[in-house]
């Protein structure tokens, strides 16, 4: 059985940073890797991806941001021995509120949002 947990969420200082980790149990690995990712959903809004980070053969192949202009602010890490990802962002704003969740797939990340498992997802409110 497929989990994925994150944790770290709660209120954070506008011009803060925040910190999520994903702990990730149960998904086998795939000959093509796999893509762990962070999605944001705020209130009344759809899904929009953050980042993703691609492993294969045990190693990180790379990472991917759905908005490049992110790239400076947010940052995205794998423990793939402890199987945790982890979601920092500085610079914390208050359209950054939402419930941030993590999800993994088999393969590279893409632009879309098909992951294959989800989490349940952490509320982080920025004020």
């Amino acid at each position: 059985q497929v989990q994925l947990v994150e944790s770290g969420g709660g209120s954070v200082e506008a011009g803060g940073s925040l910190r999520l980790s994903c702990a990730i149990s149960g998904f086998g690995k795939s000959a093509s890797g796999q893509c762990v990712g962070w999605i944001r959903q705020a209130t009344g809004q759809e899904r929009k991806g953050l980042v993703g980070i691609y492993s294969r053969d045990g190693t990180v192949r790379g990472t991917f941001y759905y908005d490049e202009t992110e790239r400076e602010r947010i940052t995205i890490s794998l423990d793939i021995d402890n199987n945790m990802a982890y979601l920092h962002m500085n610079n914390a704003k208050p359209e950054d509120s939402g419930v941030y969740t993590c999800a993994v797939r088999n393969g590279y990340c893409l632009m879309d949002l098909n992951y294959r498992y989800w989490g349940q997802g952490t509320q982080v409110t920025v004020s």
